[in-house]
This record gives C-alpha cells, structure tokens and sequence, in this order.
C-alpha cells in the first residue's frame, strides 16, 4: 500500500512540474529544429602567405551581406523581415543548440527534482535552457530558389553575444549532368564564371591558391574557395565561445549542499 502510495505521489510530482515548465516556457518550436551541440574539433593547420603577397582585410568581408561577428538578430532582420535574393529555407531554417557542457548540467538538475521520464525530461531541460538563455540559434539557412544556391550561417552562444563565426555559400558549377561533351564544357564554364566573379569581389587569394587570410595565425579570419563553394571562419570567435561556456557551465554546476 505504502509502495503505490508513494507511486502515485511521484506521478502527481512530475505532472505539477510539467505543468510549470509548459507555462514557463512559451517558445514556439514550430519549423525550428532543437539539436545537441556536437564536440567541435578547433585545431587547425598553420597558413603561409604567398610571396610578395600582403594580408587581406577578412574581416570586411561578406557572403550575401552577410559578415563575421554580425549577431543573429541582425541577420535574422535581414532575411526575414527584408525580401532580398535569399530567403529562410522551408524547413528547420533556425538550428537552436544548447552546449553539451550546458546540458550535463541541467540534466542533473532536472534529476534533482524528481524527473526522470525521458521525455519529460527532455522538456525540462530545454526549458530551463530557454529560461536561462542557454538555448541559442546557431545555425541559419537560407535558400536562393531560382538558382538553387545556398547560405548557411553558424553562431556562437549567448555566452560571446550569439555572433556569426562561420559562413559556408554554395552553389551547382561542380555539378555535371552526364558524360557528354557538351556537359563537360558546360561545367567548365561555369566554374571559371564563379572563380571570376570571386575574384572580381576578393581580389587574388593571399595564401595557397584559394585561400584569403588576415595573417598567418589560423584562428584569425580566413576565406577558402572550393569549386562552387565558399567558406569563410573566424576559429578564434568560435573557440573562445566554446572555452566561454565550459568554464561557465563548470562553476554554475548545481551539486547538492554537501556539509562535512
């Protein structure tokens, strides 16, 4: 008797504290996708500039408007509120994340109060996560439909104020659609019109053949082209975030008050 008593007393527990979660927490989630965080690897291969050649001022550069350390709300304005050539795509156009470090912490912290339904404690977790400002976008996606090209957009948390670190642009000129001739030469063309149009708006990469620096330290802003692809990072941006909330999420771990 005891035993179903203190049964039911738990469910009614977990119940109440769902309750208040769901009105805490009145995000929409609708078209948005909520993902863990995933173990970055921030190392980085050593860059040299090309002979003769002079740094390259990086950080002013753009990708569809769009530059380092620009914060997610202005971005969002841009392609969200403003019609322009790129628009959100149709699904998952927001990527929310909460840092692993982060996550350990309220997971034990939702165990604390009794939750331990999978579900119910996925929901706990993230509420307190948009509660406390811990779930944060890190990706956008934006789509060019009548061209197929595509801009995707990756932000550090709110820990570093939720800034741009990473733009990746790519588009069709590496694809081929048969092995005619005539497909080769297509396939061609389009490539050298991207490389000059890259050229035209860069300047002459600075490092290797395809890649613009802002000095020979890797964490410092870079551009790479690839074959119908650009990419442009801030390493240091992304690893000072990181470190940020790992440091933060250690002293903010809410261990039961041991006394001894």
């Amino acid at each position: 008797m005891f035993n179903i008593l203190k049964f039911l007393l738990t469910i009614i527990f977990i119940a109440n504290c769902t309750v208040a979660i769901a009105e805490e927490d009145s995000f929409d989630f609708e078209n948005f996708a909520v993902v863990d965080s995933e173990d970055v690897d921030i190392t980085t291969e050593s860059v040299e500039l090309n002979s003769d050649a002079e740094r390259a001022d990086v950080a002013a550069f753009d990708i569809a408007d769009i530059m380092l350390g620009m914060q997610f709300d202005d971005v969002q304005t841009l392609f969200f509120k403003a019609k322009g050539l790129y628009a959100p795509r149709k699904k998952n156009s927001i990527i929310y994340t909460i840092h692993n470090d982060w996550k350990y912490n309220l997971d034990y912290e939702c165990r604390q109060q009794g939750i331990v339904i999978p579900t119910e404690l996925d929901k706990c977790i993230k509420s307190l996560a948009r509660n406390r400002g811990l779930l944060y976008a890190s990706e956008l996606h934006l789509i060019r439909e009548n061209t197929g090209e595509t801009v995707d957009v990756y932000f550090t948390s709110n820990a570093t104020d939720n800034r741009v670190w990473k733009i990746v642009y790519n588009n069709d000129v590496d694809e081929i659609e048969g092995d005619a001739e005539k497909f080769a030469k297509q396939r061609e063309n389009k490539i050298l019109a991207f490389w000059q149009a890259v050229l035209d708006k860069y300047g002459a990469p600075n490092s290797g053949t395809d890649k613009w620096i802002s000095s020979t330290n890797a964490y410092d802003p870079m551009m790479t082209a690839y074959y119908g692809r650009l990419e442009l990072v801030e390493m240091g941006r992304n690893a000072a975030d990181l470190a940020k909330n790992n440091q933060q999420a250690r002293e903010h771990f809410k261990a039961k008050p041991y006394a001894f």
